[in-house]
């Protein structure tokens, strides 16, 4: 699984990021939070989540709207009057 590194393009700002950590985070309550004897059943047990996550079409819920944005990070996310 680690043995391939694969490079990919990214967008500027990090929201590509927070969606990685979340993923990892559900991969290791759902997946990794008990003992697996070695890599081979750890591979195979990732492998299978993946497939029933992505079958899923697992989606994140984003409750941080643009209104809350424009509140809490005035300097960043400006209203614009039309």
């Amino acid at each position: 699984m680690t043995d391939k590194l694969e490079i990919h393009s990214t967008p500027k700002h990090g929201h590509w990021l927070n969606v990685a950590e979340l993923e990892l985070a559900v991969l290791q309550q759902q997946c990794l939070a008990r003992r697996l004897p070695d890599r081979a059943t750890m591979d195979r047990a990732v492998t299978a989540w993946a497939a029933r996550r992505s079958a899923a079409i697992a989606a994140i819920d984003w409750r941080f709207t643009t209104a809350d944005a424009r509140v809490k990070r005035k300097r960043l996310y400006p209203a614009f009057e039309p």
